[in-house]
C-alpha cells in the first residue's frame, strides 16, 4: 500500500489527462503530481533539519561515499569547462553538484570565481560542504531540487541577471547507481526506492510506491513515455501480475519480473552503444526513475531559473543521457514550445523548414511556435565524447552537450 493516500488518484487522473491531449504537459504535472514537496517548502525549520540530517548521513558513511567519489568520473569535463570558460572574479552555478567533479575542474581552471553548488541528494550536498571548507570563499552548497534552486539563490542573496554561467549534468550519478540501498540500479539488489531526494520528503512516493499502486494502462504509459520501451503493455501486464502474488520492493525482483515476461534469450539481447549486452529492464528502471523524480518537469524549471539568473552573456552548459533529456535542452534553446508535437513525420519537417524560410504561411497544419531567440548556440552541433573518453568512462557513452549564451 502506498504512504499517503492521494497519489493514486492523483497520478491517475493525470495520466489520464495526458493520454487524452496527447502531449507531455510540462506546465501542469509539477504543480499537481509533486505538490507534497511544496509543504516542505513552507517549513524554513525544516529545511534546516533536512541540513542537517544530511551531513549527519553523510558522516555515517563516509567511507563508503568516498570510495564512490573516488570511483566517479565525471562526463566531458574538458568540453564544460571551455564552453563555461570561468575567468577571474566570475560567479557559476553548478546545478548537479553530484560528486563534485565538473564543479573541482572548473576551481583548477580558475579559483578566483564564486561557485554555488546546487543538489538534491544529501550525500552530494555533503560532499559540496566539504569542497567548501577548501575553498571557503568560494564554494557554498545548496540543498534541493531544480524547482527550489531560485528561492535558494534569492535566500543566498543572488540576484537574477548576475551569474555568469550555469551548468547542468543530468540524469543519475555513479555515486546513486554504485549505491544498493538507494534502488536506482538492477546490478545490485537493493530497496526498491530510486528517490534522488533521499529520505529528504518521506512522503513521497517510492518506485515500490508506483509499481504497487497504479493500474496496468497507467504503468504502460510510464514505460512507454518516459522509457520509451517498445514492449510497455507487455511489462506493464507482468508487474500487475506478480504484485497480484507478492508486493514488488526490491531492484532484482523487479528485473526478474521484467525479465520473465520474455524469453531467456531477450534478457541480454539487447545492445548499447557500445554494442555491450543491455538488460532488459534497462528502460523499465529509467521510466520510472525518470517519474519518481519528477525529473522533466524539474528540467524545465532549472532552464528557466538558469535563463533568468544568467546575465546576458552569460553560459548555459547543459549534459544530456537520454533523448527526452536531451529534447527539451534543445527545444528551449531554440524557442520550440514543449507542447509542439516531439516526432514529425520527414515530409512535414521539409515542408516546416521550407516555409520558415520563404515566409510562407504553413498549409500543413503544423505550427513551428517558436518563441523569440534568448540563445547563441556556442556549437552548432551537439557535442558527444571521443572514443579515448568513452573507453576511459563507458558509463558517459550516451552524453550530448549543448552550450549557448544568453542574448
Amino acid at each position: 500500500m502506498l504512504r499517503h493516500p492521494c497519489f493514486y488518484r492523483t497520478y491517475t487522473e493525470f495520466l489520464s489527462c495526458w493520454l487524452e491531449a496527447g502531449i507531455f504537459n510540462l506546465g501542469v504535472w509539477p504543480k499537481k503530481i509533486h505538490a507534497t514537496t511544496e509543504r516542505y517548502e513552507e517549513c524554513e525549520a525544516q529545511d534546516q533539519t533536512d541540513q542537517t540530517g544530511a551531513q549527519e548521513f553523510h558522516r555515517s558513511q563516509d567511507g563508503d561515499s568516498e570510495a564512490r567519489t573516488t570511483l566517479h568520473v565525471p562526463v566531458m569535463v574538458d568540453e564544460v569547462v571551455r564552453c563555461l570558460a570561468p575567468q577571474k572574479g566570475q560567479i557559476f552555478l553548478d546545478m548537479t553538484f553530484g560528486s563534485g567533479g565538473h564543479a573541482r575542474a572548473i576551481l583548477e581552471k580558475e579559483s578566483d570565481i564564486t561557485l554555488y553548488a546546487l543538489d538534491r541528494d544529501p550525500t552530494a550536498y555533503a560532499i559540496a560542504e566539504r569542497l567548501s571548507e577548501l575553498y571557503p570563499k568560494q564554494v557554498q552548497a545548496l540543498l534541493g531540487q531544480f524547482s527550489q534552486a531560485e528561492a535558494l539563490l534569492m535566500k543566498a542573496g543572488v540576484q537574477p541577471g548576475t551569474l555568469d554561467g550555469v551548468l547542468l549534468d543530468l540524469g543519475c550519478s555513479s555515486m546513486q547507481l554504485d549505491a544498493p540501498e538507494r534502488g536506482f540500479s538492477l546490478r545490485n539488489d537493493g530497496p526498491l526506492d530510486m528517490r534522488m531526494d533521499g529520505g529528504r520528503y518521506p512522503d513521497m512516493p517510492t518506485a515500490a510506491d508506483v509499481v504497487n499502486a497504479l493500474d496496468q494502462q497507467a504503468l504502460a504509459s510510464i514505460l512507454r513515455t518516459y522509457g520509451e520501451e517498445k514492449h510497455a503493455k507487455k511489462i506493464a501486464s507482468a508487474i500487475v501480475q506478480a504484485r497480484s502474488i507478492y508486493p514488488i520492493t526490491r531492484t532484482q525482483q523487479l528485473a526478474s519480473i521484467v525479465a520473465g515476461a520474455f524469453p531467456p534469450s531477450a534478457t541480454y539481447a539487447r545492445k548499447d552503444l557500445l554494442q555491450r549486452s543491455a538488460h532488459i529492464a534497462t528502460k523499465t528502471f529509467q521510466a520510472f526513475r525518470i517519474f519518481v523524480n519528477n525529473e522533466l518537469n524539474e528540467l524545465y524549471t532549472g532552464l528557466r531559473t538558469a535563463q533568468k539568473f544568467l546575465r546576458p552573456g552569460g553560459r548555459l552548459v547543459a549534459l544530456s543521457f537520454h533523448s527526452l533529456e536531451d529534447r527539451i535542452v534543445k527545444r528551449f534553446l531554440l524557442g520550440i514550445s514543449m507542447a509542439e508535437r516531439f516526432n514529425l513525420s520527414v515530409r512535414q519537417k521539409v515542408t516546416q523548414t521550407s516555409q520558415l524560410g520563404s515566409g510562407h504561411d504553413n498549409r500543413e497544419g503544423v505550427s513551428p511556435r517558436r518563441a523569440p531567440l534568448m540563445w547563441e548556440l556556442i556549437h552548432k552541433k551537439v557535442l558527444t565524447p571521443e572514443d579515448q573518453d568513452v573507453q576511459d568512462n563507458p558509463r558517459g557513452r550516451s552524453a550530448k552537450l549543448r552550450a549557448a549564451i544568453k542574448l
